[in-house]
């Protein structure tokens, strides 16, 4: 049975909180932590994947309030942020509906552990923001993935974020700080309001737990963002570490039982 007492609403915002914060720090991972308390009250996993989904909303916007103010974004790494994926967050959402969903699970689970490692071996990664022509090759590859990772993100929605940090680091070469400030931005807001509205449309999401949900991702995204301008890309590249090696275990481990 659904629990909506008092004190569980009192947890589950301590648990939004948490685990926006994170992932403000990290770019992504907000379900690591915040799904599987939805689980933990009673939820099938479609209702707790459909009520996270509109309170990740909350995480954009509560991030994007200090990097707006600090990074100098750019329009043409939004629109292309954008323009690729929200196509693929589409389309992943209506794949969702159809076709199950472990063997992706276990793929994304798999992949988001080579992130990690990855990010581990490679030094430098995100050390600095240079600015690399933007060629038409470059273009059409950042879109290409981007897409790719926008269907995930529509599919499966946990852990994609990190993806898209990584993604805008390795193609165009920016530092962790600036490419977490877009995936908190345009992948926060603009992807998860279509991920949430699609899968809003099925009738899922529990609505008495979203306002609690909304204030502890909206406090967590803010806090998390401010505190990660502040220590700068050193400190969000290990943060970002631990956390996609975590969230793939998770995935893995989901997958499996």
């Amino acid at each position: 049975m659904i629990s909506n007492d008092i004190s569980s609403q009192i947890f589950l915002g301590f648990v939004s909180l948490f685990s926006n914060f994170i992932s403000a720090l990290s770019g992504g991972g907000a379900g690591l932590i915040q799904l599987p308390a939805l689980l933990f009250f009673g939820l099938p996993f479609s209702k707790a994947l459909a009520t996270h989904k509109v309170a990740s909303v909350a995480l954009g916007f509560g991030a994007s309030i200090p990097h707006y103010k600090k990074n100098n974004l750019q329009i043409k790494y939004a629109f292309l942020i954008l323009i690729s994926g929200i196509p693929g967050v589409l389309l992943g959402a209506y794949t969702s509906s159809i076709l199950p969903n472990n063997f992706s699970t276990t793929l994304l689970g798999l992949l988001t552990l080579i992130l990690s490692f990855y990010s581990i071996k490679q030094k430098k990664l995100g050390s600095s923001s240079q600015k690399l022509p933007i060629n038409n090759l470059r273009i059409l590859i950042g879109s290409l993935g981007l897409f790719i990772i926008g269907f995930l993100n529509g599919y499966l929605s946990s852990g994609t974020g990190l993806f898209v940090t990584i993604w805008m680091i390795t193609i165009f070469d920016l530092s962790f700080s600036v490419a977490v400030a877009y995936t908190l931005i345009f992948v926060g807001i603009f992807w998860n309001v279509i991920g949430a509205f699609s899968l809003g449309l099925t009738g899922n999401i529990i609505w008495r737990y979203i306002p609690v949900l909304i204030i502890g991702s909206t406090l967590g995204g803010y806090f998390g963002a401010y505190f990660s301008i502040i220590k700068g890309s050193r400190f969000i590249k290990t943060v970002f570490e631990l956390t996609s090696f975590s969230v793939g275990i998770s995935l893995l481990i989901k997958a499996f039982l």
